[in-house]
């Protein structure tokens, strides 16, 4: 608890320092926090370093949020883009004590040699250089290991706790931040961070997606030692290359930009349409450029804790939007929209095509430098909001690989036509779908299931027949039951009422007609109990 309020206590002076305070509703409270703060700079580079200095965590919030370009104004979100993991790495002598913990046993019984100067520190791990031993006379393998910074699980927990209480209060009492959707927000972001720190999934990441792409000399992924791989230590091969924003070194190797930007274009629709699993993470810290073939450069990725995949009818619905896009076929896609549920069916198809037309029109035929997809994206989103279509929470992080593609298309080859490129890849994806020999190939491994089941679907089909005429039969017997409780009924009901007159007619009869015998009372009452005594013993018994 004491932690807790030194920390909450160090964002408030945070608040403070950068005059944060301002952006919020004008209360007294609000005023003080703004007291004394830097007011000069404009408000999302103040929110930017104010994140900056409350450390890692923070960071990669701010990342986070950043891909929410539904959620900021532009100004917000594009400081927020620039957050990196510039953080100052932790003590080299603390990494291998925490990877001997991990192991169990001496470092020098894993690695030939371990470099204790990491190669990279960001948010929540670091990097450092390894050689395995060797076997069999051969040399080790060169490798790097990724090993979880001293105490963040407890650092995320604790700051993750402040978080939602700031966000529960903000949606409380602060109406202007509830298109926020804070709550929502800090959930997104929790399970991101978590997923991030365990290096066992993301080990598991690197492997799918290097089985992906074997072979291809599109994209290399390295080989993961999960031998040596643990829930906070990753072990997996180096490589080496040229950081895909580094461009003077790209340039001395005289690298073709224009093959390599549309090269990032091809992979990215791949992994999303082919394969369903995407590098969702791509910034340029996490890209490197193998320039053996200059003329035909291979990316290389690393850091694969953030993937993606998509449902299968948002990928179905992603593509024909995207071909519906490129063909200016904007009618289709306002129908799209409506058909997945993303706007409220009672949408008026031509009013959404017009405004899909005004966002989409003006940006086509253009190459990249031309284009702002961030001004776009924002348009598109105030369009998509009078529309009541708020952002899917499962195209989030395509939204997020997407800037990332453009920002690297936009360094590498800036007259990119990312649709022209794009395109291509999208219909082949569209006619592969709709042949028949690729049903068949996702049928077959379901067949053996098939195969067991087929006697048994088979019975129970050739028994329809025979079912539906034992069904007719039933109902025609259950109507012929209904009929005759009907009759039943009707012949009680005249019973009783019969009954009930001779009840009454007896002693009328006696106390009006002079002279009537005595008996003519007690003989109608008696008549009428046995009308009675025959309804009530004619009574059909209920079945259960």
């Amino acid at each position: 608890m004491m932690r807790q309020s030194r920390r909450l206590w160090q964002i408030i002076r945070t608040f403070r320092r950068f005059g944060l305070g301002e952006l919020l509703p004008d209360r007294r409270v609000l005023r003080w926090l703004s007291a004394g703060g830097r007011h000069e700079d404009p408000p999302g580079q103040r929110v930017r370093e104010a994140l900056e200095s409350l450390g890692p965590v923070f960071v990669k919030f701010g990342q986070t949020l950043s891909t929410r370009r539904d959620l900021l104004p532009p100004d917000y979100a594009n400081e927020l883009a620039r957050l990196q993991d510039r953080v100052p790495p932790f003590d080299g002598a603390l990494a291998r004590a925490a990877i001997e913990k991990a192991y169990g046993e001496p470092l020098e019984n894993i690695f030939e040699w371990f470099g204790d100067e990491p190669l990279a520190a960001a948010s929540v791990a670091q990097v450092h250089p390894a050689r395995l031993h060797g076997q069999d006379g051969q040399p080790g393998m060169d490798v790097v290991v990724k090993v979880l910074r001293p105490n963040v699980r407890e650092d995320i927990r604790r700051d993750l706790e402040l978080m939602h209480l700031l966000a529960s209060l903000a949606a409380r009492h602060i109406p202007e931040t509830r298109r926020l959707r804070p709550r929502e927000v800090v959930a997104e972001y929790e399970r991101v961070i978590y997923d991030e720190l365990d290096l066992i999934r993301e080990a598991a990441n690197c492997s799918q997606l290097r089985r992906n792409w074997l072979g291809s000399d599109l994209i290399y992924h390295p080989v993961v030692m999960f031998e040596h791989t643990r829930e906070n230590v990753l072990v997996m091969e180096r490589i080496r290359g040229i950081r895909i924003d580094d461009i003077e070194a790209l340039q001395a190797e005289q690298v073709n930009f224009e093959v390599l930007a549309a090269r990032g274009v091809e992979i990215f629709f791949k992994q999303v349409f082919r394969d369903n699993f995407f590098h969702a993470d791509m910034h340029p810290g996490n890209i490197f450029v193998d320039v053996s073939n200059p003329e035909r450069p291979r990316y290389i990725g690393v850091d694969f804790g953030i993937v993606g995949s998509l449902l299968p009818s948002d990928q179905r619905y992603l593509a024909e939007n995207f071909l519906a896009f490129f063909n200016h076929d904007y009618k289709r896609v306002a129908e799209l929209h409506i058909d997945s549920g993303w706007v409220p069916e009672s949408t008026r198809v031509d009013e959404f095509e017009g405004a899909i037309r005004s966002v989409c029109e003006p940006i086509f035929n253009k190459p990249l430098a031309e284009i702002s997809f961030g001004a776009f994206l924002i348009r598109l989103f105030a369009t998509a909001r009078r529309f009541n279509m708020e952002v899917q929470p499962q195209l989030v992080l395509l939204q997020k690989t997407v800037l990332n593609i453009e920002g690297l298309g936009r360094i590498l080859y800036p007259q990119l036509d990312l649709w022209a490129t794009a395109k291509p890849i999208l219909e082949e994806w569209m006619r592969d779908r709709l042949n028949p020999s690729t049903a068949l190939r996702e049928l077959q491994p379901r067949l053996p299931a098939i195969l067991d089941n087929l006697p048994e679907t088979l019975s129970y089909w050739s028994e329809q027949p025979m079912r539906a005429r034992d069904a007719e039969r039933a109902r025609q017997a259950d109507m012929r039951r209904l009929e005759a409780e009907i009759h039943r009924s009707a012949a009680r009901t005249q019973f009783v009422i019969a009954g009930a007159a001779l009840l009454v007619a007896g002693p009328l009869a006696a106390a009006v007609l002079e002279g009537a015998p005595g008996w003519t009372a007690g003989a109608g009452m008696l008549a009428g109990l046995a009308c009675w005594a025959t309804a009530l013993f004619n009574r059909t018994p209920t079945r259960p």
